[in-house]
């Protein structure tokens, strides 16, 4: 591996410090805790509340606030799974697995059974957009679903009621899913849930800073103006909340601000080596390679693009554990192909083809390997 990657350490990632609070309450998992969190979790706790702020990385929180109240509340810096990007990382949270056994890899993921690639959180075809209806087979329901932790809590400690709090355009992963379109929002309902005398865990999202990132870049008034306000709302709600209660701050992935995109479409002689469009996302690329352009295709994206891409061979992906540990999800083998290019710098590679234009360049994204995409806090309030 190159200088300057951050890989995803699965013994110290979000995947672990899900695995803490399923511990809490006696979940049976493979995968290891957190020690720093299974400390505090020694505690009985009326109220156990996980927020996720989506894209809030350890060094955009360093940059925008160093001495706020977040930081002043850190208990770590881990790293984010891989790839760091929603779709990977907020099911990890969901289902308290990695993506190597998940089988939720990426935005854009390629299922033969519709010979089409469909981006997995909006369930829409990729490149047109299309809604997949009429299908002989839902592919969410059947093939790439898994038993949130919500239901896997409730089943080994009966006691507790597991509630989500998640925007409106968002899959219902709880029988308790309130639908909270904002941090007010969020806030309110966390309020409100913590006065019901019951044992609890609460799960919330936050589409930002992510949605803020995307539109502005990482050096952004809009991002900054979000986290110290974020800092400020928070700060007045934990003073609201009950006695034994703890909040559990997090994010999915950090940021890096793009400084080159490119397209597939402008290098013919890449395309050349090419079965299919690429898929998965802009900075993790997945390529189904002729096998007898094997050579040829290495010599020539490594020519174009190997100062800011890492180009692997599935196999060395797989067996560097990237994905995380596990049993292998059956359709790992088809949703990757036989090489993948990871972004290791400020560069993106577009996802297009010649009869659908690719999606916007944002000033910032996700999905490579850098410190700034891989690292997030834990910041830990109690009371």
């Amino acid at each position: 591996m190159k200088e300057g990657i951050v890989l995803p350490n699965y013994d110290h990632s979000i995947l672990n410090l899900i695995t803490s609070i399923l511990k809490y309450y006696n979940v049976e998992t493979n995968h290891s805790s957190l020690k720093k969190l299974d400390e505090i979790l020694q505690k009985r706790y009326k109220n156990v509340i996980m927020l996720v702020l989506d894209g809030m990385g350890e060094h955009i929180l360093d940059k925008i606030s160093p001495q706020g109240y977040f930081n002043n509340h850190k208990l770590d810096c881990i790293t984010s799974v891989y790839p760091s990007t929603t779709t990977a990382a907020l099911t990890t949270y969901y289902s308290g697995k990695p993506p190597y056994e998940s089988g939720w890899i990426a935005w854009s993921q390629y299922f033969k059974e519709y010979g089409r690639a469909v981006d997995m959180l909006s369930h829409m075809e990729s490149y047109k957009r299309e809604s997949i209806k009429d299908a002989n087979l839902n592919v969410f329901e059947s093939i790439v679903n898994y038993k949130p932790i919500f239901e896997r809590i409730e089943e080994a400690s009966p006691n507790i009621k597991s509630y989500e709090l998640t925007p409106s355009y968002s899959d219902k992963r709880s029988k308790r899913s309130i639908r909270a379109d904002s941090l007010d929002e969020i806030i309110a309902n966390i309020e409100m849930l913590c006065k019901n005398p019951e044992e609890k865990f609460i799960f919330a999202y936050s589409d930002n800073p992510d949605g803020l990132l995307h539109k502005f870049g990482t050096t952004s008034q809009e991002a900054k103006e979000f986290i110290i306000s974020a800092e400020d709302k928070i700060a007045n709600m934990c003073e609201n909340l009950p006695e034994d209660t703890v909040l559990i701050i997090s994010a999915d992935h950090g940021h890096r601000d793009i400084e080159k995109a490119y397209t597939i479409l402008d290098y013919p002689e890449i395309q050349e080596c090419l079965i299919l469009p690429a898929s998965l996302e802009s900075r993790f690329l997945s390529f189904w390679v002729k096998e007898n352009m094997k050579k040829e295709f290495e010599e020539r994206f490594n020519k174009t693009f190997g100062e800011e891409f890492l180009l692997l061979k599935k196999e060395e992906l797989l067996d560097k554990h990237l994905l995380g540990y596990g049993e292998k999800h059956p359709k790992i083998d088809d949703f990757i192909g036989n090489y993948v290019a990871i972004s290791i710098a400020g560069s993106m590679i577009r996802l297009e083809t010649f009869l659908a234009e690719g999606k916007k360049v944002k000033k910032s994204t996700h999905c490579g390997l850098t410190k700034e995409e891989m690292e997030v806090p834990m910041i830990v309030i109690k009371k």
